[in-house]
């Protein structure tokens, strides 16, 4: 029997109800931990609400890595006194008022959670005011409950701040990184915002230095201003548009890929999202283009009926359904394609950005005839020519010979194994001196000891002996530093500018002397003496990327990574033919090491085949 709030059981026993709603407060709570996970979440919220607000000047403040402070002012258009309140109450939008609007969203906020979730998390200040009002409104709350609403002056436009994120939620405080990790995770969501509008001016202060100043522009030069000089030369125009959706963007030249997929970027109706799937799309383009164990550039922006798509389906909003994902990715892929083959035959200039590129070879040594015909006859060519085309798309074009289009430049292979780190004393019966070394597919050492054959992988055997001198130089003798006689200078995106000053007391100890030297720059005054003279940025640039790539792996400090990183990036690759004296050299390197037989990753550097092996493996 039930009644009053109370239940009768067979046995007699009374329990009370036990179902309740949770207040407020609480339910705020639970649901900003969905929407504001790190600083990074919030600062992309209030970010994009100021986008929608209107405003063409966005200014982010963040103090401690997001946790202490986080400000966005904008001068858009600005909240009535009562918009102003009602913004902070869980979805309370602006943008949908009937199920049929959730699929014609074009703005960049919508569920009406973000403002809410905020002011359950942190301490929050609101001043705004609209262009028509005399005055405006200021509130500030706290735990999701208002402390003070008065009229304040205020230019029009919104400034929020929020203040010591999730002081009430210690758990989830706790488990922020550090504020390096928590900062570059800011950085990235700006990134993403500022690249999606390169018509609004964007600025980012952190403990009150500078961090970008992006001034309006198109978006070639917002990429150049957001992710380095670097990318001014390297970027290949994509520009195409369907009855079905448009594309449009940047993807970057073969020579310019990187390790770590850091620098792609994918927009759907101006909202950055994650997709394996267009990815892929995107990679296959490359094909016979890149390593495996490379990754392209671009950013690129797909623009298509909203009704053609669900974003409702995360609540970061980064992950979408279209509704039709097949054709999608055909046209991204063929997009891509075109755009490099296309830019192999008819480059073109930006002269508002560098008169340089005037140097590239592309324009001094334009394609041969021969292979601008071979090109316009391709079908792909065809199907982006011709009117009406568009869905025929060809779903397999056979481009085995599409790298012949273009012809990355060859760096010359000028580096040979380091100087010798340790005074190798030989192991029993290994005295290199006197055996023949033989160098097979440029990328193995084979030699015969007694009655065993030795093939050792020249890359991983040199990782091994770079590792261990980098252990050596961390815990007793820092490597010596070559001096450079002109000291170069190293411009950065800002990112890798926060990296590398992260990094440069480990870098002092492995024979690295950079010098911050203004903004996102250093100067270069002393390599190792391994480093050629004149590859000493180049060297500095690599060294990052592959430190980035091992920065997922959770099990290694920063200097475990740093030294893993540096033995990656100075090993000779595969490819390089050595001489007989590099190759005794390395030999010798690699035996005097603590544990010759692996690389640093735990790979194999060397497999031996005795008499009995080799037997068996014919049969006898």
């Amino acid at each position: 029997m039930k009644g009053n709030g109370y239940i009768c059981c067979p046995n007699y026993k009374i329990l009370r109800d036990i179902i309740h709603l949770l207040p407020d407060n609480i339910a705020n709570q639970i649901a900003a931990g969905e929407v504001i996970q790190r600083p990074g979440s919030a600062v992309k919220e209030l970010l994009e609400n100021a986008v929608d607000a209107g405003a063409d000047e966005i200014k982010l403040i963040v103090t401690d890595a997001g946790k202490s402070l986080i400000q966005v002012i904008d001068n858009g258009k600005g909240m009535s006194e009562t918009d102003a309140r009602m913004a902070f109450e869980r979805h309370a939008t602006s943008k949908i008022s009937r199920i049929d609007d959730l699929f014609q969203i074009k703005t960049m906020g919508f569920r009406g959670e973000a403002l809410a979730s905020i002011a359950a998390v942190a301490r929050v200040e609101l001043k705004t005011r609209r262009a028509e009002d005399p005055g405006g409104t200021y509130i500030e709350i706290e735990n999701s409950e208002v402390l003070l609403q008065e009229p304040v002056a205020h230019n029009p436009g919104t400034s929020i701040a929020m203040k010591n994120l999730f002081f009430n939620v210690p758990a989830r405080r706790n488990f922020l990184k550090s504020n390096t990790a928590e900062l570059k995770n800011i950085m990235d969501e700006f990134t993403r915002v500022a690249m999606a509008f390169p018509q609004i001016f964007f600025s980012m202060y952190s403990n009150g230095q500078e961090v970008f100043h992006l001034e309006k522009g198109n978006l070639k030069q917002r990429l150049v201003q957001l992710l380095g000089n670097t990318y001014q030369t390297k970027l290949v125009p994509v520009l195409q548009d369907t009855d079905y959706l448009n594309i449009s963007g940047f993807v970057g030249k073969p020579d310019a890929a990187k390790k770590t997929r850091g620098d792609q970027f994918l927009f759907v109706n101006s909202r950055f999202i994650k997709s394996a799937y267009l990815n892929h799309a995107i990679s296959s383009a490359y094909s016979d283009l890149l390593p495996k164990d490379s990754f392209p550039m671009y950013a690129l922006f797909i623009d298509l009926d909203p009704a053609q798509l669900d974003i409702n389906v995360h609540p970061t909003k980064q992950e979408i359904k279209f509704e039709d994902e097949k054709i999608v990715y055909a046209f991204v892929q063929s997009a891509v394609k075109h755009a490099l083959a296309q830019f192999s035959i008819t480059p073109t200039l930006d002269f508002e950005l560098d008169p340089r590129i005037e140097q590239l070879d592309a324009i001094r040594k334009p394609f041969t005839e021969e292979k601008q015909e071979r090109t316009s006859a391709s079908g792909l060519y065809q199907s982006f020519t011709q009117k009406g085309q568009a869905h025929f798309i060809e779903g397999s074009s056979n481009l085995a010979n599409w790298k012949d289009f273009y012809e990355p430049e060859q760096i010359p292979v000028e580096q040979t194994v380091s100087n010798p780190v340790f005074k190798s004393e030989q192991l029993p019966g290994y005295d290199f001196s006197e055996m023949n070394l033989m160098q097979w597919n440029k990328t193995y050492i084979v030699f015969q000891h007694q009655d065993q054959l030795t093939v050792v992988h020249q890359q991983l055997a040199h990782e091994r002996v770079l590792y261990e001198s980098y252990v050596e130089a961390m815990t007793k003798k820092p490597i010596s530093s070559q001096q450079s006689l002109f000291p170069a200078t190293l411009e950065l995106s800002p990112s890798d500018a926060a990296l590398l000053e992260e990094l440069l007391p480990e870098l002092l100890d492995l024979g690295y002397q950079l010098e911050p030297f203004g903004k996102n720059t250093f100067v270069i005054q002393g390599t190792p003496a391994d480093v050629l003279t004149g590859n000493e940025q180049r060297s500095i640039e690599q060294m990052l990327e592959q430190y980035k790539h091992f920065t997922s792996d959770l099990k290694y400090d920063k200097k475990e990574k740093l030294m893993r990183a540096m033995a990656f990036q100075h090993a000779v690759k595969p490819g390089m033919a050595l001489s007989q004296k590099e190759m005794k050299h390395l030999m010798e390197q690699l035996y005097a090491c603590q544990t010759p037989g692996s690389s640093p990753n735990g790979r194999p550097t060397q497999i031996r085949f005795g008499t009995e092996e080799m037997d068996r493996m014919f049969g006898k």
